[in-house]
């Protein structure tokens, strides 16, 4: 054996010993691959039924909201039918209301100047 021949045995086992250091790494880089693989797989699994479930859920508040809509608008009509029949009770009850009022007040303001008037002014003996 030449002493090319041991460098080229020397340099084979210096490269056999390189190429094992690194393959731990690399295989161990394969492992931490399968595992993040496996964690993707399980939280795309996972986060399907939730997408499903919320997207019934916008759904189903959609339709409540038509619904609330729909009561808002005929509380809407209510109160403005109310307001009508407020006015339209105030103007009828009202003036008429407001008239006999005011005859009554004539009428005591009247029966008191007379009361006043018959009264005697001097002292009440006892």
């Amino acid at each position: 054996m030449s002493g090319g021949d041991i460098a080229g045995l020397i340099a084979a086992g210096v490269f056999a010993v390189l190429v094992a250091l690194l393959a731990v790494p690399i295989l161990k880089l394969g492992k931490v691959l399968d595992e993040l693989r496996g964690s993707i797989r399980t939280l795309a699994d996972g986060a399907t039924p939730l997408m499903d479930e919320v997207t019934m859920t916008v759904s189903t508040t959609h339709e409540q909201l038509k619904k609330v809509d729909g009561i808002a608008a005929n509380v809407s009509d209510t109160t403005a039918n109310v307001s009508a029949l407020s006015s339209l009770v105030a103007a009828t009850v009202g003036s008429p209301l407001v008239k006999v009022a005011a005859f009554s007040y004539g009428v005591r303001s009247a029966f008191a100047q007379q009361r006043k008037a018959t009264r005697p002014s001097g002292r009440r003996s006892r």
